[in-house]
């Protein structure tokens, strides 16, 4: 009995490890995205290019750790809005303007659902 709760519990790690691996894979792609861009990046009503973006967004995260356990917990506490301002941020690309919760949420799932 003893060997079936370690050999359960070794598994339920082991699928906890990968869902965070998987996790940190999006998100990684989430800030590579913006970076690679040529979007502009509205945060608190001043522009940002998309490498300041990621960078900020990039702090946030590891600031931020505690508050998400999935890519779209992260896009939705993390990357929409300012922690301080309770603004939401925006992304303008080729002039069209959008939260950027819909830009990542997007991006998401695209990298999901390639077509």
């Amino acid at each position: 009995m003893r060997s079936l709760l370690l050999v359960l519990g070794i598994l339920a790690v082991g699928a906890v490890g990968a869902d965070e691996a998987t996790m940190d894979a999006e998100i990684d792609h989430l800030l590579d995205a913006v970076a690679a861009s040529d979007c502009t990046f509205i945060r608190n009503g001043k522009e940002h290019d998309a490498r300041a973006a990621r960078d900020h967004l990039s702090t946030k995260r590891r600031r931020g750790r505690r508050y998400f356990d999935t890519a779209e917990e992260f896009i939705d506490r993390i990357a929409s809005k300012s922690s301080w301002s309770g603004k939401d941020y925006r992304i303008r690309c080729d002039g069209e303007e959008q939260t950027a919760q819909a830009w990542f949420t997007a991006v998401l799932d695209r990298y999901r659902n390639p077509q």
